[in-house]
């Protein structure tokens, strides 16, 4: 059972809705606007959230007022303006991915390097406050997922900066092909734009599926009001759920249950040297694990005692491997059961780089995820760090866990 997010941007999304309900679900003003003071905007705007209504339907919207708009912030100023901001790494790195993408997609349209582009009305006070304010709400609530339905996107056309522009505009093109999401184009829908670039920008560097979970419990959310008046309510829904996939379902409070096999010896004349390299032959081989400890034995011979675990299937490979490694004249074996909670490998992107993470569920359902040690030692020699420090420095800015292989 694990706690994540749904977006249910029907009709459409925005920068403003999507803060209005993340207000609505229980993030508190203070934590919108500290990081708006942190990058020197708040002379700029003050911001209030109302309770309002579309259709009957209550919901939350939010009001900015702009004391000073400059409408002409180009990408080098708000990348600037993010990256001298002392933002927590993972806000700031979400906050300069939304702002990339949206340069991304204006140098797209308009042939033009990013570094060059001007944002016009993303550029505008109220545009950082909904693209901020939004990043750092998400930042604070850390869900483990979001998912997302597909957008609507509107039909006609709409006012802009650069003057009137069917929609979707060109910019919102741009941002559906980077993420290659799916849209709901519907001709018939209501007139003017439903989903805007802001909002969309938002969208594809949060959200991490754009279909539900097949089931899911809501445990709360929240409802934010479009500011426009259209034929149908303009909301937008933010569900906090816990999702129930079908192989984490299988897997919850049901650790799995085998039977290994425990081989053993004593050995009191081979080097220490070649004990060591059998117990990486065990472990390159499949052994599950393998331990060693000094022993005193016949005629007070200090020599080793050594246990591996393996497969029950493949027991008799790895007698042979004693016989063929060993200098041992006999092998102690025997069958044991096991229980294991359920677990995975995978890996998860650092600012160290790619890595190689283990992930297992406890009985209460709770997913945890764990660097492999060897990692921690590579990286230990790479950087010249202290394993406290490697882990403190993966965890700061760790992304998505990605499996390579399914529940085990």
């Amino acid at each position: 059972m694990i706690e994540e997010l749904l977006i249910q941007c029907s009709p459409g999304i925005s920068g403003d809705m999507f803060l209005s309900a993340l207000f609505d679900l229980g993030v508190p003003q203070s934590v919108i606007e500290k990081p708006l003071e942190l990058l020197g905007l708040d002379d700029f705007f003050t911001l209030s959230f109302q309770e309002s209504a579309s259709y009957s339907l209550r919901g939350i919207r939010a009001e900015i007022k702009v004391r000073n708009q400059n409408n002409k912030r180009d990408w080098r100023t708000i990348k600037g303006l993010i990256l001298n901001g002392k933002l927590e790494p993972k806000l700031e790195k979400l906050t300069f991915n939304v702002f990339q993408s949206l340069a991304l997609a204006e140098g797209a349209v308009h042939g033009i390097d990013p570094e060059d582009v001007h944002f016009h009305e993303i550029g505008g006070i109220d545009s950082l406050v909904d693209i901020i304010g939004v990043c750092s709400a998400i930042h604070f609530l850390n869900p483990s997922k979001i998912y997302s339905n597909s957008p609507s996107l509107g039909n006609g056309f709409a006012k802009t900066e650069h003057g009137k522009l069917s929609i979707p505009s060109p910019a919102a093109i741009e941002l559906i092909k980077q993420k290659q999401i799916t849209v709901n184009a519907d001709m018939s829908s209501h007139e003017g734009e439903l989903s805007t670039p802001t909002g969309l920008a938002l969208l594809i560097n949060l959200a991490e599926a754009y279909s539900p979970p097949l089931q899911y419990s809501i445990e709360d959310y929240g409802v934010g009001i479009g500011q426009r008046d259209i034929s149908y309510p303009n909301i937008f829904r933010l569900l906090k759920i816990k999702s129930f996939d079908a192989k984490t379902k299988q897997a919850i409070n049901k650790p799995k249950f085998e039977q290994v096999t425990i081989q053993e010896a004593w050995i009191d004349d081979q080097s220490p040297e070649d004990i060591s390299a059998f117990i990486e032959i065990l472990r390159r081989e499949g052994a599950y694990d393998v331990s060693s400890q000094s022993i005193n034995m016949k005629k007070d011979r200090v020599g080793i005692h050594l246990i591996a675990i393996v497969s029950v299937n493949k027991a008799n490979y790895f007698r042979h491997l004693w016989f063929k490694y060993t200098t041992t004249l006999g092998l102690r074996e025997r069958n044991q059961g096991r229980w294991s909670l359920p677990r995975r490998n995978g890996e998860c992107e650092t600012d160290l780089g790619n890595v190689k993470f283990k992930q297992f569920i406890n009985l209460n359902g709770e997913i945890f995820l764990k660097p492999e040690n060897d990692e921690i030692k590579r990286l230990q020699r790479k950087h010249g760090k202290t394993a406290a420090e490697i882990r403190n420095l993966i965890k700061e800015r760790q992304g998505e866990f990605k499996p390579c292989e399914d529940w085990k």
